[in-house]
């Protein structure tokens, strides 16, 4: 069994080369058609995306969780529809009527929600943002003009006027009330010219929707703003203010799609340096998040999304392997933890050194986590699979048929993350043409190799990554294997759990027990695996299984089952 620390290598490894991220892009919804546990995942998120509450009544009849925040609701739901669309490759059967009924809703300014002149309502940019995400990827993908003229329309008459508040944003902690606050947050005070909510920080998430709308529309006064309120989000103390974790991870969305349109490293800089910050002090054991720095109540999907974007995205742009372990150890023991069986996703509670157990903490957050699992979910469909002209990279492992610019056409299938098996049958081949193929190779695979129709193959381990250099026909097989080691891990999370506590993980697939009362292990552990899904410490009658599930209807708040996922092994 291996024993490593994911803590302080990180900051060592930014400093290699970088990717050239205008060369090397995830591949567009319409070059890859889905197949296997994700296609599940994204199918069952789709359907619950149309049930009766995201229908067109319900969505501008914003009452329950979602008063308070308008826009938000809306927009959510308008982007969720979007990418589950694009990635499922059929109509949302409510979304053309969300938007035709949009307009009906919009105040004489043409937004949402009601005119301050003087003053500003965070909840109401915040939910702003959403709404601007939704119609800018909506027109992307379909060019529409009334779209087009709703997003400038929020532009001048919401966003623009703003300038100059941003640069006040009250980011002093003596200010802010910061022991408040439940899933759903509230208005709370008012300072100055700004009327408050219990999700500090949440005026950063119109700064998504902003700096998508600059990309398609860019203008000098809305990056003026953009400039403003990016400077303001790099003074706020993140933990002494007790930021919301969600507001913050989505502030750092924005500033590296700000960075990748600018191409002003200083936004990488600070991406990273918060990102970092994030994961050593609000992150629990199985990386879901802390929904404030420093105070551990529950977990939140939205958040999760957010921070594995930002994990692919670091590791696009540094070219550092570990940030890229980061996003599979989300994908697998945080975003497919809290998918639930209906395809919406819940809260859980922070799993830390004061709290081994993992459980539901809410069933379903459906007023906002569920639309965000859609573009986590869509996300993962792009991230799968980067290409240019001359390289093809697997960063995750689905099973999938790609059809890519360069004049591939791949089909993948695979065991991971119950093995690390990967292989990639070659539908359309590149003639004489030789590319590089890349596997991603985190430090839990071991012995690894490639084949080409069973035949060892030339590659090399760098960075990370298993790379061959080959030309490829139709019907070839080039095959990726290695061996899963199992591992005790210190938690990320470096200032919630002690020396002596760890997880224990079959490669990416943290395992736990549901075993009464509070264990301690032999020390070392020694795992064995007794099937598909199941292991055991070896001398011992404890069994353990996956925090990962495929929508196992068993996990929710009535059944009110706990898992041990700390384990205090003393040396």
């Amino acid at each position: 069994m291996k024993l490593y620390s994911l803590g302080g290598l990180f900051l060592i490894l930014s400093c290699m080369p970088a990717v050239n991220a205008q060369q090397l892009q995830p591949v567009v919804f319409g070059q890859v058609n889905m197949d296997g546990e994700l296609s599940i995942r994204l199918k069952r998120n789709f359907s619950r995306l149309e049930s009766d509450i995201y229908q067109p009544a319900n969505v501008f009849n914003a009452g329950g969780a979602s008063e308070g925040w308008p826009g938000d609701k809306e927009g959510r739901t308008i982007l969720g529809l979007v990418l589950q669309a694009q990635a499922n490759h059929r109509d949302a059967r409510y979304l053309e009527a969300i938007i035709d009924q949009l307009p009906d809703h919009l105040n004489e300014k043409g937004y949402l929600g009601p005119v301050y002149k003087d003053s500003a309502w965070e909840q109401q940019l915040s939910g702003h943002g959403w709404l601007l995400r939704g119609l800018c990827a909506y027109y992307e993908w379909k060019k529409d003009k009334r779209v087009k003229s709703m997003i400038k329309g929020i532009i001048h008459h919401l966003a623009i006027p703003t300038t100059g508040y941003h640069k006040d944003y009250p980011i002093n902690p003596s200010e802010r009330q910061r022991d408040v606050g439940a899933a759903a947050g509230t208005t709370l005070n008012t300072i100055g010219r700004w009327k408050l909510s219990t999700d500090i920080g949440c005026d950063f998430i119109f700064l998504d929707g902003l700096v998508h709308a600059y990309q398609l529309f860019p203008e000098r006064k809305l990056r003026t703003l953009i400039e403003e309120m990016t400077d303001r989000f790099f003074q706020m103390k993140l933990e002494s203010i007790n930021a919301q974790t969600h507001a913050t991870l989505t502030a750092l969305r924005a500033i590296l799609r700000f960075y990748h349109i600018t191409g002003d490293r200083k936004y990488l800089a600070e991406v990273e340096k918060r990102y970092l910050i994030y994961r050593n002090a609000a992150t629990s054991s199985n990386y879901e998040n802390f929904n404030w720095f420093g105070r551990p109540s529950w977990t939140e999907p939205c958040a999760i999304v957010d921070s594995y974007i930002v994990a692919v995205q670091l590791w696009q742009f540094l070219n550092n392997p570990l940030y890229l372990e980061d996003a599979h150890n989300i994908y697998y023991n945080a975003l497919s933890r809290t998918q639930r069986s209906n395809g919406g996703f819940g809260l859980d509670n922070c799993t830390r050194q004061d709290e081994p157990f993992l459980k539901v903490a809410a069933d379903e957050a459906y007023w906002c986590c569920t639309m965000r699992g859609a573009e986590g979910l869509s996300g993962a469909v792009q991230f799968s699979c980067f290409s240019d002209a001359n390289r093809v990279i697997f960063p995750f492992f689905f099973k999938s048929v790609y059809n890519l610019a360069n004049g591939l056409k791949l089909q993948t299938v695979t065991g991971y993350p119950f093995s690390s098996d990967f292989a990639v049958k070659v539908l359309q081949g590149g003639g004489n043409k030789a590319f590089t193929f890349s596997f991603f190779a985190p430090r839990w695979m071991d012995h690894c190799q490639i084949t080409l129709n069973d035949g060892p193959i030339f590659f090399e381990r760098t960075n990370g990554f298993v790379n061959c250099k080959t030309a490829l026909k139709a019907g070839d097989i080039l095959s990726f294997r290695a061996q899963t080691s199992t591992s005790m891990q210190k938690p990320a999370n470096t200032k919630y759990n002690k020396a002596d506590t760890y997880t224990l993980n079959y490669g990416v697939l943290q395992l736990g027990t549901e075993q009464r009362g509070l264990l301690q292990l032999p020390s070392p552990p020694h795992l064995v695996r007794n099937s598909d899904s199941l292991w055991s410490i070896q001398q011992t009658n404890i069994i353990l299984r996956p925090v990962y599930h495929l929508l196992d209807t068993a996990i929710n708040k009535q059944s009110d089952k706990a898992m041990q996922v700390l384990f205090e092994i003393p040396k």
